[in-house]
């Protein structure tokens, strides 16, 4: 195996922490045998890996004890700069902090592939090439140098530059025979701290870690709705032609689309494994460096990617705001239909095919697409002084407009809501006056302007469809509606209750108005939520069968205080519960019912 430094029997994406500086010329290759190559490979990868105070004074061999010491020796490797052969570092950087990885091509003509993954920020990164001074010697066998001479041999002349890129797209620099030495990956952020992957092989033909994209890459909508949109995509020849098992992820957001996985991971969240900064010593397998510098004597010719999750270790990252986005995997299946789109809105869609064995992605050419609006509303015109009934949808809403023929002062809105609570705008010439929650009846008075129009804005609750009566009017002094107390309560009188009988009360207004009682036998079970579900608040007394009405009498009082009216109901059954409704019915015909009131009669008198 050519690019054989750190490569492990198995492949698992491995955390690396932060790099060592510098560059490094060394001994040439063409002019050494191919085992001493290797040998001087081996010493100059463990120059990379040992800390300053080295353990040992000479490069270990690979008979060595101290060697495999060293590997079974998890601490030993951290912080190493070096890049193993066919597996994906994931690693991060320091926004301004240059980070430098090292790998050894052993011999001349040799395949090579790398490739770097921004995640969320752009990168700068640029490959090299270094060479490897004379041995000053001349020998080709015979003891390693003590490391300490070794050191005093690096030079710093730069390499050759083989590669350069600076962006956030996947890019990949690839070539068929490479030169045998010493390679630097130097990457860089300007823009804020960053995560980042890694991967390189010298074997390119039969790793093949990442999926393969169709002829078209192109992600396609196919259907699009209010709320929804159908997305369909050609199969990725991964699974059919390599046999080898994938999934599709689909990735949702506002904001734009992601060039990788990694990205739209990202913005997920800090709570991701890649999130998270190494700890030492905790995050390596002696497994990964089996194959450290030497080719051991039964390695495979084949090389598993299944790729072993880190452990959530290292300094935690601050959490960043939510973001709008949204990730869903669908297995093999190549058309999936996003919903519960927020409609009029642009949304950002990006499918990636993930090999579920090495965990590592490709993206499709992803696209967008702007949600239908909102049907356009049929705007209801209000005439002066007269009722409109208005139904309004569950969530949905309904617009009218009143333009009132005469100049005016005034404006009054009379709004009736029937059952649950509903939302009320009101706009004048595009202004703003008022916005607030209706529940039962509500009066709103406004300032007039000449030559003025008013839109009023319903919007139903989540709850359930809204039915309302809405009266506008710049003569409030002729208004279709009774007057109303502000409580609009009747309160029972437990002492005066007897077994056929029930005593209640209610208030009344100034105004003399026509009131009507009215009785219905009901379960002891009868609760107020269920009296409140059941009932329209604006149904009339003519809805109510004739033998449920008590009695109707007309009652005002100029002194509010004694505005108050009472009424005993009779021919009622002992132990039995029974539920009082009271109608106020104006001059125009039109009636508001009272909060109705659940009575119990005696069972012994």
């Amino acid at each position: 195996m050519a690019l054989s430094v750190l490569a492990g029997a198995g492949t698992r994406t491995v955390p690396w922490a932060a790099p060592l500086g510098g560059t490094f010329s060394l001994p040439h290759w063409k002019s050494k045998p191919t085992s001493l190559r290797m040998v001087l490979l081996g010493w100059t990868v463990l120059w990379l890996l040992l800390p300053l105070g080295s353990r040992a004074q000479k490069l270990p061999t690979r008979d060595e004890g101290l060697f495999q010491m060293q590997i079974r020796d998890k601490a030993f490797f951290h912080g190493s700069p070096v890049i193993p052969d066919g597996a994906e570092v994931s690693s991060y950087l320091f926004r301004d902090t240059p980070k430098r990885y090292f790998f050894v091509v052993e011999e001349d003509n040799t395949p090579l592939s790398v490739t770097v993954t921004p995640c969320d920020a752009p990168l700068e990164w640029r490959l090299g090439l270094q060479e490897l001074p004379e041995d000053g010697s001349g020998e080709s066998s015979g003891d390693p140098e003590p490391l300490a001479q070794q050191r005093q041999q690096m030079t710093h002349e730069e390499g050759t530059e083989l590669f350069s890129y600076k962006g956030n797209a996947v890019e990949s620099f690839a070539s068929s025979s490479s030169p045998a030495g010493l390679y630097q990956l130097e990457l860089l952020s300007t823009e804020k701290d960053t995560h980042f992957k890694v991967y390189a092989t010298t074997t390119p033909e039969s790793d093949q870690p990442y999926p393969e994209l169709p002829y078209d890459p192109r992600v396609d909508v196919t259907s699009l709705g209010r709320t929804t949109v159908t997305l369909a995509w050609k199969p990725s020849p991964t699974a059919s032609l390599l046999n080898q098992p994938i999934q599709y992820c689909v990735v949702i957001n506002k904001e734009h689309n992601f060039k990788s996985l990694c990205a739209a991971e990202a913005k997920l969240g800090a709570d991701d494994a890649f999130m998270m900064v190494p700890k030492p010593g905790l995050d390596f397998s002696p497994f990964d460096f089996a194959h450290f510098g030497f080719p051991p004597d039964h390695l495979g010719k084949e090389r598993s990617f299944l790729a072993k999750a880190s452990p959530k270790l290292g300094r935690p990252v601050h959490p960043r705001p939510k973001v709008d986005i949204q990730k869903v995997c669908i297995g093999s299946k190549n058309i999936f239909t996003v919903s519960d789109l927020k409609p009029d809105t642009q949304h950002y869609f990006d499918v990636f095919v993930v090999n579920t064995n090495t965990n590592m992605s490709t993206a499709y050419v992803g696209t967008f697409a702007r949600t239908k609006g909102e049907a356009k509303q049929k705007t209801l015109e209000l005439k002066d002084g007269k009722v409109t009934d208005v139904f309004v949808k569950r969530k949905g809403a309904k617009f009218l407009r009143f333009a009132p023929v005469s100049s005016h002062q005034k404006v009054t809105f009379f709004i009736h809501s029937c059952l649950d609570a509903v939302q009320v705008q009101v706009r004048r010439d595009g202004k703003l006056l008022l916005s607030q929650n209706v529940e039962g009846i509500r009066q709103f008075q406004l300032r007039g302007k000449p030559k003025a129009k008013y839109l009023v804005r319903l919007k139903g609750n989540k709850k359930g469809a809204s039915v309302l009566k809405i009266l506008a009017t710049t003569r409030p002094g002729k208004q279709s509606f009774p007057a109303l107390p502000e409580d609009t309560r009747i309160k029972a009188f437990d002492r005066l209750r007897t077994c056929s009988s029930a005593t209640v009360a209610w208030l009344g207004t100034q105004e003399r108005n026509k009131f009507c009682i009215y009785r219905k036998e009901v379960d002891d079970s009868y609760s107020e939520d269920q009296k409140k579900r059941e009932q329209n608040q604006c149904l009339g007394p003519d809805a109510r069968p004739k033998s449920e009405k008590v009695l109707c009498k007309y009652f005002h009082s100029q002194n509010l205080q004694k505005a108050v009216t009472t009424e005993t109901v009779g021919g009622l059954r002992p132990g039995r519960s029974y539920l009082l409704d009271v109608y106020v019915i104006g001059h125009g015909g039109h009636s508001v019912k009272y909060q109705g009131k659940v009575v119990k009669t005696r069972k012994l008198c």
